[in-house]
């Protein structure tokens, strides 16, 4: 691969009609190769969409051409595109009777149906026909499990400013300029921000303002309503590789850029980052994060996977393509990544979310956890609602928890573990279906105090009655059961009833 030259966007309104006319789309795609075949070009699997696309209508060529990067006929390509202006642009190059693409050009579709198109590399796509080993330096990756895991978790609301910090291929400017007046993006490779621009232009979206630079240099003292960075998180001995390795120490990349964010948000908004970090001997990794944490910041810090150094290593020589080199050469490269381990004390690296709310509260919400099992994307509506109940419960003491109405949460169900046959359960769980599906063990008075939060009567007033039918004093339950309902608050399964 080389980076050469990339297209110029004069003509992509027009690219883009051509691109929509024939289908080229996600949902085209999956139209045309078949689930099979759709899910196998995702694996870098590209043999059964060669077979799906051996047609000569206009969606096979463009899937041959951009996607699986392989020449078409000259009379295809004019078929299925306004080739002269591509040509000059620069989005496909004439060899003899053959045209190639210049560049990878995968449909996305936008979380409202929109048709998007991420342009990136050959070869440098998730699931594009060059893989996703051998990639050099400056080489910009196109759309991944962490772009788009980013993308769903990101706060969806109408703001002023977002910045895209480390903006790659673009993924995350364009959602960003569906819902921010002004969207800055920046990274340290200025190859990243022409395909940022590429991908604007060729979706549809508004041009964003496009910095080069590294981290926060290149917007000083600005502020931002959202700032949203899926950075070069790995943890590697050097920096080989622009797009993954950060080239700081350890994870001191990922804590410069949280540490900086506070002072570049204005007051309500949010940062939100993918990360690493290391668990270090004789260390808690939450209290590793809570640090990292800046003053003034609401934050919520969500473990996703850990990996052993070995494992961890083993993926990212991969991922270089590290495993197809000498074996010696391997070797070798394997036991730096192991000597920077060590010499850090370093024993496993957690990967996941972390986003700030900027509250400036003298009392700051640090919630830090571990939650490696599914969850329902997109959650941006769930990660400002884990904030605002953050809001509500600090607001909030015993007497005036008491004194509010809650109702049971959409899709929460109940359910009762026990021997069969067995007159009382063990114990009673609270699931949610929805969101980050969480489950809870509640007690009987837990479970019925939630089964009848239907909005109506106060939680006290609730109580009173369940200690009726228990018979409980009901001054000593109205004493021991906040802090239980405190929790089902804040993990989503009661909601404030607003007056």
């Amino acid at each position: 691969m080389s980076t050469t030259s990339l297209p110029t966007p004069d003509h992509a309104a027009r690219l883009r009609d051509a691109l929509l006319a024939a289908a080229f789309t996600a949902d085209g795609l999956l139209d045309l190769l078949g689930a099979p075949a759709y899910a196998a070009l995702a694996r870098s699997e590209t043999v059964p969409a060669l077979r799906a696309t051996r047609g000569e209508a206009p969606l096979d060529t463009l899937v041959r051409l951009f996607l699986l990067q392989q020449p078409v006929a000259y009379e295809s390509a004019r078929a299925a595109l306004p080739l002269e202006e591509a040509l000059a642009d620069g989005w496909v190059v004439r060899d003899g009777d053959e045209v190639r693409a210049t560049v990878d050009v995968r449909p996305y579709g936008g979380p409202e149906g929109q048709d998007w198109f991420i342009v990136s590399d050959l070869g440098c796509a998730v699931g594009g026909a060059g893989g996703a080993s051998g990639r050099d330096e400056a080489m910009v990756l196109g759309v991944g499990g962490a772009s788009t895991t980013l993308a769903g978790i990101t706060v969806r609301r109408p703001v002023g400013s977002a910045l895209d910090l480390g903006t790659g291929s673009g993924i995350q400017a364009l959602h960003a300029a569906q819902h921010a007046t002004r969207v800055t993006a920046t990274d340290l490779n200025p190859r990243a921000l022409d395909f940022t621009r590429l991908t604007l232009a060729l979706s549809g979206a508004p041009e964003a303002e496009l910095r080069t630079g590294s981290l926060y240099e290149p917007v000083g003292e600005e502020t931002y309503d959202l700032i949203v960075s899926n950075p070069p998180f790995v943890i590697s001995p050097g920096a080989r590789l622009t797009y993954r390795d950060g080239g700081m120490g350890g994870d001191d990349l990922c804590r410069t850029l949280v540490q900086q964010a506070g002072e570049r948000l204005n007051p309500g908004g949010y940062a939100q980052f993918l990360a690493n970090w290391q668990h270090v001997e004789g260390e808690e990794w939450q209290d590793r994060l809570r640090s990292w944490v800046p003053r003034g910041c609401d934050a919520w810090i969500v473990q996703r996977e850990v990996q052993d150094i070995t494992q961890y290593a083993e993926l990212w020589l991969r991922d270089a393509g590290d495993h197809h080199t000498d074996p010696a050469r391997y070797a070798e490269r394997y036991e730096a990544w192991l000597d920077e381990f060590e010499a850090r004390k370093t024993k496993a690296v957690g990967f996941g979310w972390i986003t700030l709310r900027r509250t400036d509260s003298e009392q700051p919400s640090i919630v830090a956890e571990e939650w490696p099992h599914p969850v329902e994307q997109p959650l941006g509506d769930a990660v400002h609602a884990h904030f605002e109940r953050q809001d509500y419960l600090r607001r909030h003491d015993d007497a005036a928890l008491l004194a509010d109405r809650f109702r049971l949460a959409d899709e929460v169900v109940q359910e009762q573990v026990g021997l069969p046959g067995a007159e009382d359960p063990e114990h009673v769980v609270l699931r949610q279906n929805r969101g980050m599906r969480r489950a809870t063990k509640v007690d009987t008075v837990g479970a019925g105090f939630a089964g009848v939060c239907d909005g109506q009567l106060p939680a006290g007033r609730i109580l009173d009655a369940i200690a009726q039918l228990i018979d409980e004093d009901p001054v000593r339950l109205r004493d021991r059961t906040p802090e239980a309902i405190r929790l089902l608050v804040e993990q989503g399964f009661l909601e404030p009833v607003a007056e």
